[in-house]
Order: structure tokens, then C-alpha cells, then sequence
């Protein structure tokens, strides 16, 4: 009890800083922000609270999330001076929310296992939409449109999948890909920019489908291959280093051949 005394204090000193930083004479950056100034850091930091956790570096993420905080400090602060709602709205909104999804816990619903829970929680999430007053015009409204493209693609899919608009396997989506390569490929050879776009559009999100039908976080699995080939360059970089090269100098056999090398190292694996 007592810790959380202290974290509610501390809480409460961070909303009257930020209300400080945002007031007469306070910070002149921070007076200047708008929703739609302050919304790219959002995306920012929670993209370095996920590098963190993937890192295990856990005094980076304690600093991480209280940035991602402070995003939710800031916007929460801005909708009181126009009067929409205030931080307390937002943590009682999160409160009741909590306890409606919870019924197995706050209530008298049985849940055996988390799928269960899962469950449970979609058929709340599907009548807390059938209550709001406005109809949504598509069964896809629900999924954000300023989610990473990644992110929409796979949750704009799985939505449509509910409905039954899906490829029954995975096999189906392979398919879909050559397809679309073909596409793409033809588009290049006829030198189209605006074809050449359209389809790789078309490609990466047939891939975002494929990962999703594989059961596989494509999200999570781009940004593991991301950091594999950040360790492989550097990788890289060090054989050069010691063999007194210079990256700009290599042929494309030769930056084969290094990339070979550290994979074989293990690098990145």
C-alpha cells in the first residue's frame, strides 16, 4: 500500500510538472506543441521502449517508459486546456476498462486459460462497439489508419479474415506472392514509377498476409531481421577495419564474400 502511495504522489508531481511546462511562463517549446506536432514522437518512443525490451536492457527501458509517459502526460494536458477531458478522465477510463475485461477476475465470469480470457475479452471489445452511438460505415473503421503500415496491413487482414475473406492456407497466400512478383516485375520492365509503386505495395502486403497466416508477428520478425543485418554489417565493417580496407573500395563479389564470412562467424544468428 504504502508503495503505491508513493507512486501516486509521484504520478500526481509528474501531471503538475507537466501542467507548469505548459503554463504562463512555463516552457516555450512545450506551449508551442499541438496534437499533431507532438503525435510523430509518440510513434518514436514507443519504438525505443520496444528496442529496450528487445535489448533486456531494463535501466533503458525504466527511462523508456517514462517517456512513452510523458507522451500520455502531454496530450492529456492539451485536451484539458480545450476542455475535452483531463488525466483524470483518462485513468478512470482505463480503470472501468480494466474491470469490464476482466469479468473472470472482477466478476463472475469462469476463465480457464488465457484463452478463455481471450475470448471473453473480444466479445466485450464486439459490445463495447455495438453500444458506441455512431455505426461504424466499414467492418475495417475499427483498425486505426496511422498504425506503422505493417501493423495495418496484418491487423486490417485478420479483421477481414473474421468475415470469412481470407485464403484458406497459407499455400493460397504463396501463390498470391508470385503473383504479385510477376506484376512487379512486368512493371519494371515496362519502366512504369506508378506501376512499380502500386505493386510493391501489393507485395509487402501480400508478405504482411503470409506472415499472418503463418502464425508469425511480422512486426516483430522484421525488426528481428533488421537487427540481424545491423550486427552483420558492423560485422562487416570490423573485417575491414582489420584488413585495412575501405567499405567504398569493395566490389559487389567481394561484399559477398565478407557477408558470407560473417554469417558464418554467426553473427547475427
Amino acid at each position: 500500500m504504502a508503495e503505491n502511495q508513493d507512486a501516486a504522489a509521484r504520478f500526481a508531481r509528474a501531471v503538475d510538472i507537466m501542467a507548469r511546462l505548459r503554463g504562463e511562463g512555463g516552457c516555450p517549446w512545450d506551449r508551442e506543441q499541438t496534437f499533431d506536432t507532438i503525435k510523430r514522437y509518440t510513434l518514436e518512443e514507443t519504438y525505443e521502449v520496444l528496442d529496450a525490451i528487445e535489448r533486456c536492457d531494463w535501466p533503458d527501458l525504466k527511462d523508456e517508459l517514462g517517456d512513452l509517459l510523458l507522451q500520455v502526460l502531454f496530450y492529456s494536458q492539451m485536451a484539458a486546456e480545450a476542455g475535452h477531458f483531463d488525466i483524470s478522465d483518462v485513468v478512470a477510463n482505463l480503470n472501468a476498462k480494466l474491470i469490464r475485461r476482466h469479468p473472470h477476475v472482477f466478476g463472475d465470469v469462469d476463465a480457464a486459460d488465457s484463452k478463455a480470457v481471450l475470448k471473453n475479452w473480444e466479445a466485450i471489445k464486439q459490445q463495447e462497439r455495438a453500444d458506441k452511438v455512431a455505426p461504424a460505415e466499414s467492418f475495417l473503421d475499427g483498425v486505426p489508419r496511422n498504425l506503422p503500415a505493417l501493423i495495418e496491413a496484418e491487423k486490417l487482414a485478420a479483421k477481414a479474415a473474421k468475415v470469412g475473406f481470407d485464403w484458406p492456407t497459407a499455400e493460397g497466400v504463396f501463390k498470391k506472392m508470385q503473383e504479385e512478383i510477376s506484376e512487379l516485375q512486368t512493371a519494371v520492365l515496362a519502366g512504369n514509377e506508378a506501376e512499380i509503386s502500386k505493386e510493391s505495395g501489393d507485395l509487402l502486403f501480400t508478405a504482411s498476409n503470409l506472415t499472418r497466416k503463418l502464425k508469425v508477428d511480422g512486426e516483430m520478425s522484421l525488426r528481428s531481421a533488421n537487427a540481424k543485418f545491423r550486427a552483420r554489417f558492423a560485422g562487416m565493417e570490423a573485417l575491414v577495419r582489420e584488413r585495412g580496407l575501405a567499405l567504398k573500395d569493395l566490389s559487389g563479389d567481394e561484399f559477398e564474400s565478407l557477408w558470407t564470412e560473417v554469417k558464418r562467424n554467426g553473427v547475427g544468428a
